[in-house]
C-alpha cells in the first residue's frame, strides 16, 4: 500500500474524530477512566462503545453525556489504551464531560450488517431499527448504567459521522438536547459521491472503505487490501489509463456493494430516495448546531440543507448554522495563518469557532439551562470574498433580493437578449477539472472548490462570461440558479456551471503562497454538475430531442461571497469536468454508467441569451 493513501486516509477520517492532539499528552489518562461496554440494541445487536469517564466525578458533581458514533472506528481499543483527545475540541475536553464513542452497526467491534446511509424505517417492530433508534438506545442505555451522569445528553460527528448525528436528532429521545451534524450527508443523490446523480469520480478511491463488509470483530480496517494502488505521480495517467466508468468498476470494484448499488441505480428510485434523511427531519425539538465549510467538497449541500429543513419542520427546535471558510472538517484543527488551497481568508479561523460558538453551544445546553437560547446568531456565515464572519437573524437573509445575470456575448448582462452562444463537446477530449496533476491522486477532491480556473478560459468547449470591472462591492448571499436555455445536437449532455470571482491585474494578497500568480487570478466560488436527463424528474431520465432549445434549471448550491470593487463577476459553462466527474457519453442511455467509449457522441451545444443565473444578493 503507498504511504500517501495511508496518510490521506488518515487525515479525512481521524480528523473528523479531532485525533490530532500530541501523543504525549497525559490530559485524558490523568482525568479519565475508560470503560469498553457492548451496548444492547432493541432487536438485539450489541455496539461496541468505549466510555470515558471524568474522575471526579460524583453524586455532588454530574457530568453529562457527549456522544460521536462514527463508522469510521473508535481506536484505540482495549481498556488501557486511551485516546490523546476526547470531544470536538480541546477546550471542551478540558471542561470535562462524560464521553461517548460507538462503532456503528457492521463496523471494526460491533455486530450486525453494514449499510450505507441506512434508511429511516416505520418503528412497527423491535426488529425495525435504524440510526436513530440505535441512537436511542445508547443513550437509554447510558442514563441507567453510568452513574452520576446529570440526565442530559448531546452528540457531534464529522462527515459520516455527522450523517449519525443528525439521523440521531430523529431519536427524539427526552434526555437527548444537543445535537451538532457538521459537514453531515442529507441525501445520498446531491452529497459525496453523486452530484444531481452524476457520478463523482474523483472519489474512487474510497470504496475500499464504504463497500467491503466485515466477517468478524475488527479492531483494524480489515478493506486495506482493496485500495487502488497510485501508478504515477502525475494522478491524471490512472484516470486516462482506466479508461470509462464502466472498466474502471470491472477492473477495480466489480465485488464492492456499494460501487456496485451505485452503478445499478442511475435515477432517484427508491433506493436513493429512501436513503434522504430530509423528508424525516419534522417536530426536532431541541438545539441544532449544523455546521460546514464553503469550501467543503464532500458534503456542501447537506449541512444547508439540515438546517433549511429544520428552520420549515420544526418551529420548536433552538436551529443555528455556522459555515465558515473551512474544506471538509478543517474547523477541528487550527492550522494559524488559514487558507484554503492558495487563498488566505484569516488567522486562527478555527479557533474561533471552538471556543466562542462550538464550546459555548454544548456548555449551556449540557450544563445550562436547557430552556433559554445560548445566545449565539441564527446564522454565522463567513464571507468568503469579504473575508469576515457576519451574523444574521436568519438564512437566507431577509433582506436579499434575486436578481438575474443573464449570460450574451461572453458577458454577464442585467436583461436578457436573442440569439445563443455555442460550443463543440468532445467526451473523447473532456475540459479538465484541475491542472494540478498531483491532485487527482487524492483520497477525495479538496482544492478544486477554491481553485484557479485560468486554465480552463479559451477551450473550445468551454463558454466564459465576465462583468466589466466591478465599481461597487456586490454581495451574493444564499442560494445561487443557473437558469438555462440549451439546445444539443446529441441527445444527452451534463451542463457544469462555475461561479468565479476574477481578480483585478495588480492584487497583492495579504498572504500567499509561493510561485503562485495572484494578480488576474479566477478563483472559483461556486459551481455544480446537472444531467440534462433530469431537467424535469429524477425519478427517470428523459433524452433531450436533437437541436430543440430546452429549459433546464438547477441550483449551484448557496454562497456567501462578496465580489469587491475592482475584481470581476464569471460564469463559465462546460458539458465535460474530468476527471473530477463521470463524463456523460452524450447519448441518452438507460444506465449511462456503463455507456462505452463506442457510445461517445460528440456534440455541439447551445447556450441561449435569455439564459442567466439568480443569485440573492444583499441590498
Amino acid at each position: 500500500m503507498k504511504i500517501h493513501i495511508s496518510i490521506l486516509f488518515i487525515f479525512f477520517f481521524i480528523l473528523g474524530s479531532a485525533q490530532n492532539a500530541d501523543q504525549k499528552d497525559t490530559f485524558v489518562k490523568d482525568n479519565f477512566i475508560k470503560k469498553e461496554v457492548y451496548i444492547p440494541m432493541r432487536d438485539g445487536v450489541k455496539l461496541f462503545t468505549a466510555i470515558y469517564i471524568p474522575k471526579d466525578i460524583s453524586g455532588k458533581n454530574k457530568y453529562p453525556f457527549l456522544m460521536q458514533r462514527t463508522c469510521y472506528s473508535i481506536a484505540p481499543y482495549g481498556e488501557n489504551e486511551y485516546r490523546a483527545k476526547l470531544g470536538p475540541n480541546q477546550y471542551l475536553m478540558k471542561d470535562k464531560y462524560i464521553f461517548v464513542f460507538q462503532d456503528v452497526r457492521g463496523r471494526y467491534m460491533s455486530e450486525g450488517t453494514f449499510t450505507n446511509m441506512t434508511p429511516q424505517v416505520d418503528r412497527k417492530t423491535k426488529k425495525d431499527v435504524d440510526e436513530s433508534t440505535d441512537t436511542y438506545d445508547t443513550i437509554d442505555w447510558l442514563l441507567k448504567n453510568v452513574k452520576d451522569n446529570n440526565g442530559k445528553a448531546g452528540q457531534y460527528g464529522t462527515s459520516y459521522p455527522g450523517f449519525y448525528t443528525a439521523a440521531g436528532i430523529l431519536a427524539q429521545h427526552p434526555a437527548l438536547v444537543a445535537s451538532s451534524p457538521q459537514a453531515p450527508i442529507s441525501d445520498f443523490w446531491n452529497d459525496d459521491f453523486l452530484h444531481n446523480g452524476r457520478f463523482m469520480l474523483g472519489y474512487f478511491r474510497t470504496f475500499p472503505v464504504f463497500g467491503v463488509q466485515k466477517t468478524r470483530p475488527e479492531n483494524k480496517a480489515w478493506y486495506m487490501d482493496s485500495f487502488v494502488k497510485q501508478t504515477s505521480e502525475d494522478g491524471l495517467k490512472f484516470y486516462r489509463d482506466m479508461g470509462t466508468l464502466k472498466d474502471g468498476y470491472e477492473k477495480y470494484y466489480k465485488n464492492n456493494f456499494f460501487m456496485t448499488e451505485i452503478m445499478n441505480h442511475p435515477n432517484y428510485d427508491e433506493f436513493w430516495q429512501k436513503r434522504s434523511l430530509l423528508p424525516h427531519l419534522k417536530n426536532v425539538n431541541h438545539a441544532v448546531m449544523t455546521v460546514g465549510g464553503w469550501f467543503d467538497a464532500e458534503d456542501l449541500s447537506g449541512p444547508l440543507n439540515i438546517y433549511k429543513t429544520i428552520e420549515k419542520t420544526s418551529p420548536k427546535a433552538k436551529n443555528t448554522i455556522v459555515m465558515g471558510p473551512f474544506s471538509h472538517g478543517a474547523w477541528a484543527q487550527e492550522q494559524g495563518k488559514h487558507f484554503h488551497n492558495q487563498i488566505y481568508f484569516g488567522d486562527s479561523i478555527a479557533t474561533y469557532y471552538q471556543k466562542n460558538i462550538e464550546t459555548k453551544f454544548f456548555n449551556h445546553y449540557l450544563k445550562g439551562n436547557t430552556k433559554e437560547d445560548a445566545g449565539l446568531p441564527e446564522a454565522l456565515m463567513y464571507d468568503t470574498g469579504a473575508k469576515e464572519w457576519r451574523e444574521f437573524a436568519s438564512y437566507p437573509p431577509k433582506n436579499a433580493q434575486k436578481i438575474n445575470f443573464y449570460l450574451a456575448d461572453g458577458t454577464l448582462k442585467n436583461s436578457s437578449g436573442q440569439g445563443f452562444s455555442e460550443y463543440y463537446s468532445d467526451p473523447d477530449n473532456p475540459v479538465l477539472s484541475s491542472d494540478n496533476l498531483k491532485d487527482f491522486n487524492g483520497f477525495t477532491p479538496k482544492n478544486y472548490m477554491s481553485e484557479d480556473q485560468r486554465f480552463a478560459v479559451g477551450r473550445p468547449d468551454v463558454l466564459t462570461f465576465t462583468t466589466d470591472v466591478l465599481t461597487e462591492d456586490i454581495t451574493f448571499a444564499g442560494e445561487i440558479m443557473a437558469k438555462l436555455n440549451i439546445a444539443s445536437t446529441s441527445t444527452d449532455a451534463d451542463f457544469a456551471v462555475k461561479l468565479i470571482d476574477v481578480y483585478p491585474e495588480d492584487f497583492k494578497p495579504v498572504e500567499k503562497k509561493d510561485g503562485v500568480i495572484y494578480p488576474n487570478y479566477h478563483q472559483m466560488v461556486r459551481s455544480e454538475i446537472m444531467p440534462a436527463r433530469f431537467r424535469n424528474t429524477r425519478e427517470k431520465g428523459e433524452a433531450l430531442v436533437p437541436d430543440q432549445k430546452t429549459a433546464l434549471n438547477f441550483r449551484l448550491q448557496d454562497v456567501m461571497h462578496t465580489f469587491k470593487k475592482g475584481h470581476k463577476i464569471q460564469i463559465q459553462i462546460s458539458s465535460t469536468w474530468w476527471p473530477l466527474f463521470a463524463i456523460n457519453p452524450q447519448k441518452f442511455m438507460e444506465n449511462p454508467n456503463f455507456a462505452t467509449k463506442e457510445e461517445y457522441t460528440k456534440a455541439f451545444i447551445k447556450v441561449y441569451n435569455d439564459s442567466s443565473i439568480e443569485a440573492e444578493i444583499l441590498k
